[in-house]
């Protein structure tokens, strides 16, 4: 199991939880807007590495102390190793959150029906017909996430979705597509983007403002009145 780097603390990844958040490198999109460049292109990964066995020993030492355990990225489910990880992380009582692009069905399914995750949340990137411009892949076919937002839609652990809202990558009418498109989700967050200075290729990119953000929630929420603001 690769990791690329560690948050020992976090009240914000994981609802409700007081949580450790790990970080995986690699990623399978190109997401134009990614924040965090150097966890998801390969030669801008990190000299040193985390070693597994000592976060494990740091996550054994603040059992009673933190609750949960949120594995993002990257895409973590590019990680084949990720079941035999969690199940360490169960081991020593952590609730675990999954961050995912939606890619891996399989992978996603098989942790669900094991028990080894409590709380998914998956990326929608944009209505479908807008997915693959706002991935940076276009030639990418929806079925993978198709097949995993059909899944969580079920219930088969508590989930979010959530969408990172990016002028010049979204409109009102991609964001109402998308809407329809996950029709009857319990929790779909539109989140405000924010440039950290290391996207992938943020040219002609930028952050609608708290007023305009507002406005397109109005907007989606006649179609998924569950659709919420975060980090305004």
């Amino acid at each position: 199991m690769y990791l690329a780097g560690m948050q020992k603390l976090s009240l914000l990844d994981f609802p409700g939880v007081v949580a450790c958040t790990l970080f995986t490198p690699g990623c399978n999109f190109r997401c134009p807007w990614c924040h965090n460049a150097s966890l998801v292109l390969p030669e801008q990964f990190p000299a040193e590495l985390p070693d597994p066995e000592e976060v494990l020993a740091f996550l054994k030492k603040r059992q009673g102390i933190l609750d949960g355990v949120c594995i993002t990225g990257g895409e973590p489910l590019l990680h084949a190793e990720i079941p035999d990880f969690i199940r360490r992380l169960k081991e020593l009582g952590y609730r675990v959150k999954l961050d995912t692009n939606g890619s891996f069905p399989e992978r996603l399914r098989a942790l669900a029906e094991e028990k080894l995750v409590d709380y998914v949340a998956m990326d929608i990137k944009n209505g479908p017909s807008h997915y693959a411009e706002t991935i940076g892949l276009p030639q990418y076919r929806m079925e993978a996430v198709e097949e995993s937002k059909n899944y969580l839609l079920t219930e088969p652990v508590p989930y979010e979705f959530r969408t990172t809202v990016v002028r010049g990558l979204h409109t009102e009418e991609s964001l109402l597509e998308a809407a329809e498109w996950i029709r009857g989700a319990k929790a779909w967050y539109l989140q405000q983007f924010r440039d950290s200075g290391a996207l992938i290729h943020g040219d002609g990119l930028s952050a609608f403002s708290e007023e305009e953000m507002q406005q397109l929630l109005r907007a989606v929420q006649e179609k998924l009145p569950a659709a919420k603001l975060r980090g305004l």
